[in-house]
């Protein structure tokens, strides 16, 4: 099992829009943790690209993750919040797809990697088989238990377990605004669900950002700890300036489906408090729509337009180099760790 092998039970959070980088995969590997490249929202050569890159900065086992295709959503869904919008924005067209499921996955086998990780849903039996056939480990991201019980019948290795604080996107299979009333699972009530379901390998996500964050979850049952809004900041990370401004203020977050059309953690701003209350489920197709304007606004320099995404804890982040920040996360786990056990 790679997290097992690792010197540093930390890993790096597959973030997709371009934090994720070869660079940042190679600096977590050399602090001893383990890095994921985000395939999501690229082409299959880009990702090729960026996997011949990592190989060629390091030794080091490390993991691609893909977002797994959804449901196709009906126009009349969305027709009413686009035009909303486009009253003040310049939109693009709303489009779905599947974010070149099938040829990543044939790319992954023909050019396997450590471990293929999955977000938004599970991939089939097949395709899990696929990807053992060659060496790979699959982990799967879940929200719920019920999802985790999905995912080991498919075969995964390993669960990342995803609570309410993670910033980005939610991993759950399905968005469906019923359940918006639902208080979704924090990172805490998560692990221990999860350790009484199954015996399946489990990372921990969402609002890590101090080692005793890290000794907190390691103690809650989890291998390691996945951390992603505190390498935002890092020099290493392709964030971009808006973003990385954003990150470590005192702004509070908040979930939204207001830019994608797929429920999100970001960072308050006005775009999120004017919209959110409207804004249908229908990802990627709102994603697609919002893209010029979110584009402008990184351009004008207005982070009130962008999609800030961030867990709860982002006012901790220290901006420091992604080795230094592993490093830094393991010897805090470990004295906090230390003084737990003295009391």
């Amino acid at each position: 099992m790679v997290i097992e092998s690792l010197r540093v039970p930390i890993v790096a959070a597959p973030m997709a829009g371009g934090p994720s980088t070869p660079e940042l995969v190679v600096a977590v590997s050399a602090a001893g943790g383990f890095g994921q490249l985000a395939a999501g929202y690229l082409g299959t050569d880009a990702v090729a690209a960026q996997i011949a890159a990592t190989r060629a900065a390091t030794a080091a086992p490390f993991g691609v993750n893909l977002f797994a295709p959804g449901a196709v959503a009906d126009p009349s869904v969305y027709a009413a919040y686009l035009a909303e919008l486009g009253v003040d924005h310049q939109l693009g067209t709303p489009k779905h797809d599947t974010d070149g499921w099938a040829d990543k996955l044939d790319l992954l086998v023909a050019d396997p990697v450590a471990v293929v990780s999955v977000t938004f849903g599970c991939p089939t039996a097949v395709e899990v088989d696929r990807l053992h056939a060659v060496g790979t480990q699959v982990w799967v991201t879940v929200t719920t238990p019920a999802e985790a019980l999905i995912a080991v019948d498919a075969g995964a290795d390993a669960l990342i377990a995803q609570g309410a604080e993670a910033g980005g996107h939610r991993a759950c299979f399905l968005d469906d605004p019923a359940d918006d009333p639902i208080d979704p699972l924090g990172l805490l009530p998560l692990l221990q669900l999860l350790t009484a379901t199954t015996d399946r390998p489990l990372i921990a996500a969402g609002g890590i950002a101090t080692g005793a964050a890290v000794a907190g979850v390691l103690a809650a049952g989890a291998r390691a700890a996945q951390i992603g809004t505190a390498l935002l900041g890092c020099a290493e990370a392709g964030t971009n300036p808006v973003h990385r401004g954003a990150i470590g203020s005192t702004e509070p977050t908040m979930l939204t489906r207001a830019f994608t059309g797929r429920r999100a953690r970001g960072i308050r701003n006005r775009f999120l408090e004017e919209h959110t209350a409207d804004a249908p489920a229908a990802y990627p197709e709102i994603h697609y729509a919002t893209g010029p304007l979110r584009a402008a606004a990184r351009a004008a320099g207005n982070r009130d337009e962008v999609n800030l995404w961030a867990g709860q804890a982002h006012s901790l982040s220290t901006g420091q180099s992604a080795s230094e920040l592993v490093g830094d996360l393991a010897a805090d786990a470990k004295a906090a760790l230390h003084k737990a056990l003295s009391l």
